[in-house]
């Protein structure tokens, strides 16, 4: 199949300290080495906590905390298999829609396609099917309408998978507000990294449902770790010295040495190591596949010029590529433009991050798991996304972009990038590499190998749209008696009781409810009764960041409700989270955006100043997003809208697929605005084509 090919456009060069570099290895690693292999093939025989768990969960609700590989997910579908059996239903809950999406997979091939639903915004298929998988936000929002309606979940059996993800700065109060309205009568089997605190929360969850969460922990990784340290020479270490009478291993002398010399970074200077070099030195010692954590976006694009140098390997390896590549061309022709598809081609490396398009992730994700890659450069603010496991990982920085600032790698941010390490039936053995380098404290990585997980804690806080949800169903007093059963009131209490004179915050949540309240209150959402008028019923079901936004606008007429172009480009404003230049092209403002952006803008500032000035976060209502998705929905080519938001595609893609979801809110407003209904579900069919879709 002809496709272009996109060639580097620079020669990359190399630090001078790579004309020394010189593939070898400690003499103390020959044994460590000697148990790189594939495993025999064997029938699957369950691990004592897979069987506990599954056990466990017949008579309780029971938290799961194992390892990422750990085989977490055959308890789950020998749970449901057992639901099904009785004639009974589940909910599968992912933290993320690719997830979802491979779990949907997985489960129709298990119990067959007639059986699964799923339901995750951008795909609802079969969704009164008695297994339904989906996002953990789909789940919540069914719940809301449940406790509206008076009625029971038509479940009998759900599952959280990543339960950890309670902690979340973003996203936790969606787990835990789940775990909260979640009838009893509903047994709960939770899914989770370690976690340092699952007791805690399982006492928490016992105190709420009034039936026992039994804990069920395995700390053995299914496949073993051994961490390595590189020196700038190309000399593989080990990073600690072997262990003591079960003591952590201290840092190994040669290691030590290093660190204690002139030597602070492997290579000087801003640029990067050479990868192909390291990747000669892993392809000697039988270490390759691996994934390279880096720092950022840029980073992992540049590393792949670095490895310019690296064999093309087995000829019948690199023909299973090809053929695999044409494929997916075959499904997404713009694939065959990207401009990293040489160096997916002919070197056998990617980059994968935030940055790329849904589709070219995936694209990576499946040659690597097929084995016809030899790394891939990600970022470690995407470890919890990367689907796909290595033989060993790469760690060149210590710290990690937590969305506002870079702090120093946790235990358990540590242990989920390191789990990605040693392929469960493919390797006997899994390696951690730390590469030196301006950002990377060896020490804290050695600290991190023996620390106990992150204990978490909760994320829970008051928005528009709980506030509007919970009155939707709940008197006040009830809606107090639900935020005294949340674990961050649970922890306050706890901490009180082992601290005595401690104070006691726990009607914290309460207060801030009764604050919501008051301003919904003052703007006509609630009556004095504290009750939903009229406009508050509708814009419950707007469950988006920005409801009370939205909800102003269609309320006072200020959308465009007529043109789903134009209503796409106005959404897109409370969509978008990033800083823009508004200094934009004519060429890329027609008159009808901007007086559709100019009429919503004169109604919805001032009334966002009065959100501001009450202590309610906001944000800028920013042109460019608007000016960008319009192009894209009017029916412009993918370069122009890129052109106009002066973003990078996945960032994009992004942008585009959270706007339809918020459209999709808008369609369910059909009895109140039909006209702006229609006009959503018309824009939803426009933004949601390709690249930004890949079946």
């Amino acid at each position: 199949m002809h496709r272009s090919h996109n060639y580097p456009r620079r020669k990359y060069r190399a630090p001078a300290a790579a004309a020394r570099f010189n593939a070898s290895a400690d003499a103390g690693l020959k044994r460590v080495f000697a148990k790189i292999g594939v495993p025999e093939s064997r029938p699957f025989t369950p691990d004592r906590f897979q069987l506990e768990a599954l056990e466990t969960v017949e008579h309780s609700d029971c938290l799961v905390t194992a390892p990422t590989g750990s085989g977490k997910t055959w308890i789950a579908e020998q749970a449901i298999a057992r639901i099904r059996k009785a004639g009974g239903g589940a909910w599968y809950a992912c933290p993320l829609k690719a997830l979802s999406n491979a779990k949907y997979a997985e489960f129709s091939r298990w119990f067959g396609p007639d059986l699964v639903g799923i339901l995750t915004g951008d795909r609802k298929e079969n969704p009164d099917a008695p297994i339904i998988v989906g996002t953990t936000e789909i789940l919540r929002n069914q719940l809301y309408d449940a406790m509206h309606r008076g009625e029971s979940l038509g479940s009998d059996f759900v599952v959280i998978d990543e339960a950890h993800f309670l902690g979340d700065a973003e996203r936790g109060v969606v787990w835990e507000e789940v775990m909260i309205y979640l009838p009893a009568r509903i047994p709960l089997l939770l899914l989770s990294a370690t976690i340092g605190n699952a007791r805690q929360i399982a006492a928490w969850l016992s105190s709420i449902r009034g039936r026992p969460c039994t804990v069920v922990e395995e700390t053995r990784r299914p496949v073993p770790l051994f961490p390595l340290f590189l020196h700038p020479s190309g000399l593989l270490l080990p990073l600690t010295a072997p262990s003591r009478r079960g003591a952590p291993g201290a840092v190994h002398k040669k290691v030590s040495e290093f660190l204690g010399g002139n030597h602070r970074a492997a290579f000087r200077g801003n640029r990067l190591p050479p990868f192909g070099r390291i990747m000669e030195v892993l392809r000697k010692y039988d270490l390759l596949p691996a994934i390279f954590f880096l720092k950022s976006r840029a980073d992992c694009d540049q590393a792949l010029d670095a490895c310019r140098d690296n064999p093309a390997g087995d000829p019948g390896r690199e023909r299973r590529r090809r053929a695999a590549l044409d494929e997916f061309i075959r499904q997404s022709p713009r694939i065959a433009s990207h401009r990293q598809l040489w160096h997916l081609e002919h070197l056998a490396v990617g980059a994968h991050h935030a940055g790329q398009l849904p589709s070219w992730k995936i694209v990576l994700e499946r040659l690597m798991t097929n084995g016809l890659l030899d790394a891939v450069f990600a970022t470690t603010t995407v470890a919890a996304g990367v689907n796909f496991p290595a033989r060993t990982i790469a760690l060149l920085n210590s710290d990690r972009f937590n969305g506002t600032q870079f702090l120093p790698l946790d235990a358990t941010e540590f242990h989920q990038v390191t789990g990605r390490a040693g392929r469960r039936g493919m390797d006997h053995i899994g390696f951690a590499l730390a590469i030196p380098g301006r950002f990377m404290d060896i020490r804290h990585i050695c600290r991190l190998l023996h620390s106990p997980p992150s204990e978490v804690a909760s994320q829970i806080r008051i928005n528009f749209s709980m506030t509007l949800n919970l009155l939707l169903s709940h008197t006040p007093d009830q809606v107090e008696e639900l935020l005294r059963n949340s674990f961050a009131t649970f922890r306050i209490r706890q901490a009180a009781i082992k601290q005595r004179g401690a104070h006691d915050d726990s009607l914290r949540l309460w207060r801030d409810f009764q604050r919501h309240v008051r301003f919904l209150r003052a703007k006509g959402y609630v009556n004095d009764r504290d009750e939903l008028t009229e406009e508050g019923h509708w814009a419950s079901r707007l469950r988006v960041d920005q409801p009370l936004l939205i909800a102003e606008g269609f309320r006072h007429g200020s959308f465009p409700q007529d043109d789903a172009a134009l209503l796409t480009a106005v959404i897109a404003v409370f969509v978008n989270e990033r800083e823009a230049d508004e200094r934009i092209d004519k060429r890329f403002l027609p008159k009808a955006l901007l007086a559709s952006y100019q009429r919503m803008t004169r109604r919805i500032v001032p009334f966002l100043e009065e959100m501001l000035k009450a202590g309610f976060e906001g944000r800028t209502l920013y042109l460019r997003p608007a000016a960008a998705l319009f192009a894209w929905a009017s029916g412009a080519p993918w370069e122009q809208a890129l052109e106009i938001a002066e973003m990078e595609e996945g960032d994009l893609a992004v942008l585009i697929l959270r706007t339809a979801d918020n459209l999709r809110h808008v369609r369910g407003l059909a009895e109140v605005f039909p006209r702006a209904a229609a006009s959503a579900a018309k824009a939803v069919e426009l933004i949601l084509r390709e690249p930004v879709v890949y079946e």
